[in-house]
């Protein structure tokens, strides 16, 4: 496997990948001159070099299914959509990274920058909603990749889907960092008042310095905790997710993340400890070495504590928060708090009952 060097900072500014290795199943990725260099849009490196800046490409693909199942214990859904793939806000430490190697792309700088489109994605979700033996169960938006990363703005993908899953009553849980999911208040308050839906906000420090380095074109803490108020104040549900918890970065932060989201307006929280699977792990220690140096051997011992020495651990049952002294301190903190602040009332499940397919030309009209 050949690994592509760290690019100059000027090069990937506002990116978090230091570097673009290749993926568990491209064997042929080499960084090479193509003679064209003079041509391109460029900044020059530490050397004077002529280097070409790194843009966004967005390239569609025909989805022929929708609907992902998973059959897994962590998780409190069993089924989830993706309008895309990988994801502009570039947060360094996304577990979803490695899904891009699945696509002979780079879970690193590929991951931010190579993205994939699936414009189709609202009529095949009607299509597969409307199968007879379909049995409704809320959906999973924003699991592998956020559904409001910039480019929804002028694809508006993600609010096609919803007003399917509006159009079919149907259950919805939405995951994201993205402020542009104010756009979509329309429709989610309307769902909101029939118990169809709820929305997390993932606030992962309150410092915009960290979070601009941590999370290059993710919006600001600031920013996000304001969308919190702004879909409370319509009356939509919303989680503050302090996720993931970075020991030794971000873990003293946990009950002012928590304080901060209960004065926007979040009435339930959830947390989930930094997870560093497969490329995840070079990754992230190439970023801790670079904006963190003082901080990376703290930050991985902690996580090899939780993992039996390991960077990571997938057991069910464990991956999410590790185990040992460490972790179950940060339980009992979030615990705590969640106690203080009144956080720990369950939330009501989302409505099933309602959903319906909509009439559609040529059905029979019923009789009775």
């Amino acid at each position: 496997m050949t690994e592509i060097l760290p690019s100059p900072p000027q090069r990937r500014k506002a990116r978090a990948s230091l570097s673009n290795a290749a993926g568990r199943f491209d064997m042929t990725r080499d960084a090479i001159d193509d003679g064209w260099g003079d041509l391109r849009d460029s900044v020059p490196d530490h050397e004077g070099v002529d280097l070409p800046r790194i843009e966004t490409n967005i390239r569609h693909e025909v989805a022929r299914s929708l609907i992902s199942y998973n059959k897994s214990p962590d998780l409190p859904f069993d089924r989830s959509i993706n309008t895309y793939r990988g994801c502009e806000h570039g947060c360094i430490y996304c577990f979803a990274r490695p899904s891009h190697a699945y696509l002979g792309l780079s879970p690193g700088l590929d991951f931010e920058t190579r993205l994939i489109a699936r414009p189709n994605a609202a009529e095949v979700l009607r299509r597969e909603l409307s199968q007879p033996r379909y049995k409704v169960a809320p959906i999973a938006i924003g699991t592998n990749t956020d559904p409001y990363q910039p480019c929804e703005r002028d694809l508006g993908l993600t609010r096609a889907c919803l007003e399917v899953l509006d159009q079919f009553s149907h259950p919805v849980a939405i995951v994201t960092k993205g402020t542009l999911i104010e756009r979509d208040l329309d429709i989610l308050s309307a769902m909101a008042a029939r118990g169809l839906v709820r929305v997390g906000i993932s606030v992962t420090t309150l410092d915009p310095d960290l979070s601009r380095r941590m999370e290059p074109r993710a919006p600001s803490p600031a920013r996000r905790l304001a969308t919190i108020r702004r879909l409370s104040d319509a009356g939509v549900p919303v989680r503050i997710m302090t996720s993931p918890i970075v020991p030794g970065l971000t873990d003293h932060e946990l009950e002012a993340l928590l304080a901060a989201g209960v004065e926007a307006g979040a009435d339930a929280a959830s947390w989930i400890m930094l997870r560093l699977p497969r490329e995840v792990s070079a990754l992230w220690q190439e970023w801790l070495a670079e904006h963190v140096p003082l901080r990376a051997e703290k930050v991985m011992a902690r996580l090899r504590e939780m993992h039996g020495g390991r960077d990571y651990d997938p057991r069910w049952g464990h991956r999410m928060r590790g185990e040992g002294p460490y972790a179950e301190v940060i339980a009992n903190r979030f615990k705590t708090a969640c106690k203080r602040l009144g956080l720990l009332q369950k939330s009501a499940d989302l409505r099933c009952d309602l959903f319906a397919k909509p009439a559609q030309a040529g059905d029979q009209l019923a009789l009775f």
